[in-house]
């Protein structure tokens, strides 16, 4: 992994993680169980999203959405600095009707990309109200400034059709998110979904964009992630997320997050 800058700011927000980052680091597949929304401050990156394959420059907004599998790429040789707000989907479920006047489902960020330079600044003034709660911000501010940046993030009438998922591969699915610390093998979730094992392999890749194995280590990824958030050490987290210890829970959440357990743990606690 090239090394780079990565921080975690403490929020006066519940539900919200603020995180600044300055690297080259080519980030994998992954997802996130939360909503995120940001903005390039300098260089560039390619990203797979839920809309296919897009470009971000300095100044662009970027978003991802829960569960959305995506990477992440810089152009050029110098790397990318960036901000970010992730907000747990309960945080922001009541704006989004606010959002939206409760008319409509869809509940996604509609670009993964975007240059608005309106919404940028938008943006740069929530981060700082939210990471500064002492600098003479106020609640009012905070509120104003993410339902208007939501209000250019969400376009109901651009909601994507549902795609069916075969009743078997979301009951394997389901069975992975009920449990991801649970040891499974490839047979036990083909078992459940009724199918073979290759024919799992591509269906559920089909659905979730990743394979079986590939979305469990997302799902305990982001189980560890809540509980050190939440207080427990970094052996307990791994134990009780599935890992085979402690060390290879750290090898898989700097490949996903680019910042170790431990620096994580310092930054939310």
């Amino acid at each position: 992994m090239t090394k780079g800058l990565f921080s975690i700011a403490r929020c006066g927000t519940n539900g919200v993680e603020a995180v600044s980052a300055d690297t080259a680091h080519a980030f994998g597949r992954h997802t996130h169980d939360q909503y995120g929304i940001g903005v390039i401050l300098r260089g560039a990156q390619k990203s797979l999203s839920g809309r296919g394959t897009v470009e971000a420059t300095a100044g662009d907004i970027i978003t991802v959405n829960p569960g959305e599998v995506h990477d992440g790429t810089p152009l050029g040789d110098n790397g990318r600095a960036w901000r970010m707000l992730y907000f747990d989907p309960a945080s922001l479920a009541g704006t989004i009707d606010d959002v939206t006047d409760g008319v409509t489902n869809n509940r996604e960020l509609s670009h993964p990309a975007m240059r608005d330079p309106l919404s940028s600044a938008r943006f740069c003034a929530l981060f700082r109200a939210i990471t500064d709660p002492q600098g003479g911000h106020s609640d009012i501010e905070i509120r104003e400034n993410l339902l208007l940046l939501l209000a250019r993030l969400i376009e109901p009438g651009r909601a994507q059709p549902v795609r069916g998922v075969p009743i078997g591969i979301e009951q394997a699915r389901t069975r992975i998110d009920d449990d991801p610390a649970t040891s499974l093998t490839l047979l036990d979730l083909a078992d459940i979904a009724g199918v073979s094992q290759f024919q799992l392999v591509r269906g559920f890749s089909k659905a979730t964009g990743l394979t079986p194995h590939a979305y469990l280590v997302q799902r305990r990824l982001q189980r560890a992630r809540r509980l050190i958030a939440a207080g427990a050490s970094l052996t307990d987290a791994a134990q009780r997320s599935g890992f085979a210890d402690q060390s290879h829970m750290t090898r898989l959440f700097v490949r996903a997050y680019a910042i170790s357990p431990g620096l994580y743990a310092a930054a939310m606690n």
